[in-house]
């Protein structure tokens, strides 16, 4: 049983980037239990018709189409598209994102760009798009940004992510301000370490590493998909229409014992993060 009325979202119409796998699939599972019509997007067609046929048994009819965040014609074609489908939009969750430990003089120009482009400028294109239709249609909605405890205190060896996540945050904030009067709100979660198969597997490959980021958080424990679409569902509901620019943080206390999410991997050896970065080649070639 969840907290939450089964008329909670009722009507409305969410978009979900990065909505078929981990922690997108799981907002959208409590989205549709809750009344929502759900519409997900990511690159992968047969993860996401897979995704979408599973989650319609239970539900509402799901709407899937395939996006590279990074193509802003893409990401026109995909809101055109569920706009056709549903007629509007009321809520936009931008979750698609892309990360990777790894020393940051290791990196190289593509890998720095392949997750500033997912994850910040990804963001910006579905923001503009949907918002620009929002204020022509005189339509109100809410934003809803999935960034990182880290956006706010940088954290050593994920720093392609702590930038654009630190961007995602200042996006949310700047909007909160400008779009108010337009009747769209700005709101942000801020998660801790919850386990999801694809980034996991590529920010705790190993089970002493997995150890040791738990050991970080007060509570002992990592989240749970559940806890995060919880809190995902209240924020774009009505009862939460006085927030707006707010980042809400769930990650067990986590930022507080120690700023950084990964500031503790300084005494990972060479010779390990050459083993690391094998492994995540691996895990990311199978996806």
């Amino acid at each position: 049983m969840g907290p939450f009325s089964a008329e909670l979202l009722k009507g409305k119409v969410i978009l979900i980037t990065g909505g078929a796998t981990g922690l997108g699939r799981a907002m959208a599972e409590k989205f549709l239990a809750v009344g929502a019509n759900v519409a997900i997007a990511s690159r992968n067609e047969r993860v996401l018709e897979r995704a979408a046929k599973e989650m319609s048994i239970e539900a509402n009819d799901v709407y899937y189409k395939s996006c590279d965040v990074r193509e802003p014609g893409q990401v026109f074609d995909l809101i055109d598209a569920v706009e056709k489908h549903y007629g509007h939009i009321d809520v936009l969750v931008n979750n698609a994102a892309g990360n990777f430990i790894s020393p940051t003089h290791r990196l190289s120009t593509r890998a720095v760009d392949t997750i500033l482009n997912i994850v910040l400028h990804g963001t910006f294109y579905t923001t503009l798009e949907v918002g620009k239709r929002w204020i022509e249609q005189r339509r109100a909605g809410t934003m809803l940004n999935i960034v990182t405890t880290y956006a706010s205190t940088g954290s050593g060896y994920v720093v392609p992510s702590a930038a654009a996540k630190a961007g995602v945050l200042a996006l949310t904030r700047s909007l909160a301000v400008e779009w108010a009067p337009y009747g769209i709100r700005q709101v942000a979660i801020a998660p801790g370490p919850f386990p999801t198969e694809g980034a996991w597997s590529r920010l705790s490959p190993t089970p002493e590493l997995e150890q040791k980021l738990l050991g970080r958080v007060p509570l002992k424990r990592v989240g749970d998909k559940e806890e995060l679409a919880n809190l995902a569902a209240f924020l774009v509901s009505d009862y939460a229409a006085y927030m707006n620019g707010e980042v809400v943080t769930i990650d067990g206390g986590e930022w507080l014992q120690g700023a950084g999410q990964f500031n503790g991997l300084s005494e990972i050896t060479e010779d390990q993060w050459d083993d690391l970065a094998k492994l995540t080649r691996k895990r990311t070639e199978q996806e």
